[in-house]
Order: structure tokens, then C-alpha cells, then sequence
């Protein structure tokens, strides 16, 4: 393996500063309003995006500490590998959400669905296309046994 080295192209702020207060995920608090500050130089890489109502942001975990391969989650009742849950105690600290854009000034993207801790360095922005993204006849996996909708 070869060590990587990747620099944030901008910081996410959201408004969670402790641990215990962010959600689990995105979808469950989506009025939860965030932004992007993005670093000046990749503005122009902006155009267009306004032009859809989701993105995917690729973020760095970088208050999460690896632990772990086998952790047993908040949801459930035994343990699991990671690489079957959504942890942000990664090997590669890496983590993604889907967000709804809210709008898009100059280096700024403002967003609903915040589900990070306020600093967080971004890695990338792609749009989210929901003929590529979405497959509803996805199973859940373990989470059958414990999700009820």
C-alpha cells in the first residue's frame, strides 16, 4: 500500500461542536442547515452545480479516531465489521453525506441535511444524480433485524 495524501479544497461548518449532538445521519435531520466554505481557487469548479437540488460531500473525519475493525454499533445488538456500518471510526477517516443544496454564493454553498461536526475538512463535491445513485430494491443487510420503519 501507498500512503495517499489529500488536501481539503474547503471547510464544512455546521452547527455541531460536540460529538454527542451531531445525528446519525443526514435524512433524519434535514432541516439541520450547514455550509461550505470553499477555498477561493476551486470556485469555478461551482458552475453549475445550482443546477441540481442534492450532493454528495466527501469529507475527513477529523475528530473520529480509528479503534476497531469489529465494533458493535448504536443500532443493534451484537457486533459488526465497520466496512457493514456507517462508524466514523474508519481506517481512512473518510466519510460522505448526501446534502440538499440550498444555494450557492461565490465560495460559499449553504446546504440542509448537516449530519458533521462543525470544522470539517471537505475532499470533494459531486452531484447527486438519482438515476445513478438511488437503488431502491437495495437490501439493509444486517439493519433488517433492527430497523422498523
Amino acid at each position: 500500500m501507498h500512503d495517499v495524501k489529500i488536501t481539503p479544497i474547503g471547510i464544512i461548518h455546521t452547527p455541531f461542536t460536540l460529538d454527542e449532538k451531531i445525528p446519525r445521519q443526514g435524512s433524519f435531520t434535514e432541516e439541520t442547515e450547514g455550509y461550505i466554505e470553499l477555498d477561493n481557487s476551486y470556485v469555478d469548479g461551482l458552475l453549475d452545480l445550482n443546477t441540481f437540488t442534492h450532493a454528495i460531500l466527501i469529507f475527513y473525519f477529523h475528530k473520529s479516531k480509528f479503534s476497531e475493525l469489529v465494533q458493535k454499533p448504536k443500532r443493534g445488538n451484537r457486533p459488526h465489521g465497520i466496512f457493514a456500518t456507517r462508524t466514523p471510526q474508519r481506517p481512512s477517516g473518510i466519510g460522505n453525506s448526501i446534502v440538499k443544496i440550498k444555494s450557492i454564493k461565490d465560495n460559499i454553498v449553504k446546504f440542509f441535511g448537516a449530519d458533521m461536526i462543525d470544522g470539517t475538512p471537505l475532499l470533494d463535491i459531486k452531484p447527486y444524480i438519482s438515476d445513478f445513485d438511488s437503488y431502491p430494491e437495495a437490501g439493509r443487510g444486517w439493519l433488517e433485524d433492527v430497523w422498523r420503519k
